[in-house]
């Protein structure tokens, strides 16, 4: 029945938007009154203050029931004075921080220990001012209360003391500890007091004058009381949350009292740009997704925008939008989209003191239920509706979005995807613009064995086949035109079905790794038709890059027959390659992961490289970004001799990552890329360490296993299976690194970190693991670097 009853709200207040949408906006805002009166009713709360802005202007303003009950009963009044609670959060000591971090105090990624020496003991130096914000740091919830303490110093040097429960950065665990720290932190890089540096720098320009820590005496008849402390004494103008209390009322995460006509100013403020306490671009980026690229709680430093905690959004805002709430009953929601917000204060926990045994426990005090509903019907009555630029912002933060798995929330899809060659047969090879007349056009084509159409037929079978088009010339890339071959030695050969002459372009040298320039002269263009992992060290794409440039030099066109990126094209991971270390397995600086298809690539490397190639992409038809290669409906079909499944290839950005040292990845066994040993690993050991560090989406089975094949092959090696339990939020290349810090954590003497340089191409991030940074903490230092990454390949993708 509550169910019910809740569906039948939910489609009434959609009902009513539609024939209230006329209607004067107190009017169709009056439907918030019987919301608030029955929660009153029904004992979730004794009162409330409720303002509504929107375009600028309060558009509802008004006070419900009793600001008391006990000791004896208090009408509320619109000035009334609330216990903020975890308001305080972002109100003051987020406002505070993003400040001092506009004035170049710090920066976001930099470890708390840098400023605060004192809190890198207990594991926590690796622990960053990013993820206390987000809360991702891994802290306990709270400090210890059972034992007596007071003062400020006494809880700060609890918090420098305490020991993560989880590995920083593996989880959204909410915790007032981030906040105290951070309130340690504004005091640190201010030189004043908290409640001192809130007043002068936030509260005081924004002209919030009922808004302050440690609030007089004369404000106390209007401050709406909480409930009895330890000691039966009722809480009235003291701060409700107990540790805050200790600490003698003025903390980072708790402590400010507050009027909902200041909120109001505060939230109006943040909409208008920041009237001077912030710039409008670190609001953005305060208010966009900033938890680790894998976290699917989106959190902006210190704001709410799509977690657990987001029930004060309600069912039709839209997601995008920011917002926080208190333990008292205090409730803030800010919607840049439709240009309103919502201040909603009770002081819920006073029914705590009321005797009432008609609701259960959960909702006898609370207002998170109410919260819901009130933000449902305020974006129902006043009809919002965001503008179609707003809605692509709030698409590029919580949609489809490159760089937050939790914007990545697809199902999969049953596709149906023709890759290039499809639809070069379908347009009946216009691309290749066959001879009509006079001689056929010479064709070259550089494939191998993933290079089949729909039909199972081999590309090289079908353009052998074609009118006006003369077959010349075939190139195979590494593992040969057949892709079995696992040698440097690939020599040239004859294809048996058609008789054409097939070119090996590897070898062990750069001059072998290259297409031949007076074979290429020969020809009138050159297809191209390979099925690529997705992966920057996977030697295809720049076996391309290298017929680009020898394409250009020839005067010969190139013809990319596009196919899918099997582990999709809406993940970018991983720390970016350096400049000026190209090689073969790193062609153009780029992440690991990169997102892209071949024919992005080639459209990206010819543009930024300069290179001038004439180059035409022949895009698929069906395939979506966001399509991993089993929802293609198309065959797997091995690109390499030892990447057999999807499950293997998800896995290669990160394990293929640190083959180059002296570890087996599992080559000559039947699981390449899922296994990860050598002789002198422990495998409990080493699998009990990596399950500890509580690494996103992936598990480590410990087992034994003896390659046939490539290092430590006929040797019997200790290691781990990995399981991946959710590929989306894998962030693979990230996996890497935390392996290989893991092996030189525990067997320093015995891997041979160095060894896996050519492949990372990244010297900070090998510096970082060699050092004993936290993965984590090195991850963080990248993103910069691949957010303009991320930017630079929007001009080059073909698929949506």
């Amino acid at each position: 029945m509550k169910r019910l009853s809740k569906n039948l709200l939910f489609f009434a207040l959609l009902f009513s938007a539609a024939a209230l949408s006329q209607a004067p906006l107190d009017s169709r805002l009056a439907v918030l009154d019987p919301i608030i009166n029955d929660a009153i009713a029904q004992g979730q709360i004794p009162g409330a203050v409720l303002i509504v802005g929107h375009d600028g202007q309060v558009v509802y303003r008004k006070a419900y029931g009793s600001r008391a009950i006990e000791p004896r009963r208090e009408a509320m009044t619109l000035d009334t004075v609330f216990d903020c609670a975890s308001l305080t959060k972002v109100v003051a000591t987020t406002t505070a921080i993003m400040q001092l971090w506009e004035q170049g105090k710090f920066r976001m990624n930099d470890p708390v220990a840098k400023y605060l020496p004192q809190f890198g003991q207990n594991g926590k130096q690796d622990i960053t001012i990013r993820q206390l914000l987000v809360h991702y740091s891994g802290l306990p919830e709270d400090l210890e209360l059972r034992k007596k303490w007071e003062g400020k110093d006494t809880a700060y040097h609890m918090a420098f003391e305490v020991m993560p429960d989880r590995p920083p950065g593996s989880e959204f665990v909410y915790s007032d500890i981030n906040f105290v720290v951070l309130g340690a932190l504004v005091e640190r890089l201010s030189g004043e007091s908290l409640d001192q540096y809130a007043t002068k720098h936030v509260f005081g320009p924004l002209g919030m004058k009922e808004t302050r820590y440690l609030p007089p005496p004369s404000w106390l008849n209007r401050i709406a009381p909480t409930e009895d402390d330890e000691n039966h004494r009722l809480l009235r103008g003291a701060v409700h949350d107990p540790t805050a209390r200790r600490m003698g009322g003025v903390a980072g995460h708790a402590g400010v009292f507050s009027t909902a006509d200041d909120l109001a100013i505060f939230a109006q403020a943040l909409l208008d740009g920041g009237r001077g306490v912030l710039t409008s671009p670190t609001i953005a980026k305060m208010t966009s997704p900033q938890q680790p690229v894998n976290g699917t709680a989106l959190r902006g430093f210190g704001w709410d925008i799509d977690s657990p905690f987001s029930t004060n959004r309600g069912e039709l805002l839209p997601v995008g939008g920011y917002g926080h709430t208190g333990y008292t009953g205090t409730s803030l929601w800010i919607d840049p989209a439709t240009k309103t917000y919502i201040v909603l204060l009770t002081n819920a926990v006073h029914m705590n003191m009321v005797h009432m045994n008609t609701l259960p426990p959960k909702e006898k005090g609370s207002a998170v239920s109410l919260r819901t509903k009130v933000a449902t019907a305020v974006a129902a009555a006043l009809a919002l509706d965001p503008a179609e630029a707003e809605k692509m912002r709030i698409a590029a933060i919580t949609g489809y979005n490159e760089m937050q798995s939790a914007g990545r929330k697809l199902a999969l899809r049953n596709g149906t995807v023709k890759t290039g060659i499809d639809v070069l047969e379908q347009t009946k090879f216009a691309a290749l613009h066959p001879g009509k007349s006079g001689p056929p056009r010479r064709i070259g084509l550089l494939t191998n064995q993933t290079g089949v159409d729909s039909e199972g037929r081999r590309t090289i079978d079908v353009l052998a086949n074609v009118a006006g088009i003369s077959l010349a010339a075939i190139f195979s890339p590494e593992h040969g035109v057949t892709g079995t071959l696992d040698t440097t030695d690939v020599k040239n050969t004859k294809d048996a079905a058609t008789g054409v002459q097939v070119y090996s372009v590897y070898g062990a040298t750069d001059a072998a790794r290259r297409p031949p320039l007076d074979a290429l002269k020969r020809l009138d263009a050159v297809v191209i038709d390979l099925a690529d992992a997705g992966v920057r060290f996977y030697t295809y794409e720049t076996t391309v890059g290298y017929f680009l440039e020898a394409a250009a030099k020839a005067g010969v066109e190139v013809i990319i027959l596009d196919r899918p990126n099997p582990i999709t094209g809406s993940f970018v991971q991983g720390p970016m390659s350096d400049d000026g270390r190209e090689n073969f397995t790193n062609y153009f600086p780029e992440p690991p992961r990169h997102g892209m298809t071949l024919g992005e690539l080639a459209k990206m490397f010819n543009a930024e490289l300069h290179i001038g190639a004439r180059l035409t992409v022949v895009a698929m038809e069906g395939w979506q970004r966001g399509d991993w290669f089993d929802s293609t409906a198309l065959p797997w079909v091995n690109p390499s001799p030892n990447l057999r499944s999807l499950n293997e290839a998800t896995l290669y950005p990160g394990v293929g990552m640190i083959e180059g040292a002296n570890v087996s990845v599992g080559r000559g066994t039947d699981t390449p890329f899922e296994l990860m040993g050598a002789p002198w690993i422990k495998a409990r050991e080493l699998a009990a360490y990596l399950n500890g560090r509580e690494i996103q989406s992936v598990r480590f089975i410990p087992v034994t296993f003896t390659p046939s094949s490539s290092n430590f092959a006929g040797e019997r090696c200790e290691g781990v299976n990995l399981i991946v339990l959710d590929r989306n939020t894998l962030d693979s290349p990230e996996l890497g690194i935390e392996l290989a810090s893991a092996l030189h954590k525990l067997y320093p003497s015995d891997f041979k970190l160095d060894r896996m340089a050519d492949l990372l191409v990244n010297q900070p991030v090998l510096e970082g693991i060699g050092a004993g940074e936290d993965p984590r903490r090195i991850a963080e230092d990248w993103q910069d670097r691949l957010d303009g990454f991320v930017r630079l390949r929007e001009k080059y993708l073909l698929y949506k």
